[in-house]
């Protein structure tokens, strides 16, 4: 199966969610340190495939989304004594013709799966793990900067 409408819509439908879900789960520790919280679901419309239509609209309805994913921001860290900060963290989905690649930007890959394959529990928990083992990793770098 190649990257079609009905792949993409699935990622975005059925995987982001359950993925948003073990992240929030994750970052309940984290989250109360925070003035604000966002996770939400993106879709890049701008990045143009290398045999694209110049003039072709990137859209989901098309089927010709590049990337996917999930971006999360934390706004106004408090804690007394710490100047307040904000930290934004993206989970990328890179969609190929025939595969996708997840990981935490354009250069790192920790997964790789064909578009009809299902996500096991222990792959969800995997990612999630990892991405939020990088945030807290970030956060206690920004904390011993400011400290």
């Amino acid at each position: 199966m190649t990257r079609d409408k009905q792949a993409i819509q699935q990622l975005y439908d059925k995987v982001l969610p359950v993925l948003a879900e073990q992240l929030h789960r994750n970052l309940e520790a984290i989250i109360p340190m925070f003035h604000d919280f966002h996770l939400e679901r993106v879709l890049d419309t701008w990045t143009k495939g290398t045999a694209a239509d110049t003039t072709e609209e990137i859209s989901l309805e098309k089927g010709n989304v590049q990337q996917l994913g999930l971006r999360l921001r934390l706004e106004g860290f408090q804690r007394a004594g710490v100047p307040a900060f904000d930290l934004a963290k993206d989970l990328l989905f890179k969609l190929h013709i025939d595969f996708y690649e997840v990981g935490p930007d354009k250069t790192k890959t920790w997964l790789e799966k064909q578009y009809p394959q299902v996500w096991t529990k222990n792959e969800y928990e995997t990612i999630a793990t990892r991405w939020t083992d990088e945030l807290i990793e970030t956060l206690t770098e920004k904390l011993q900067s400011l400290g």
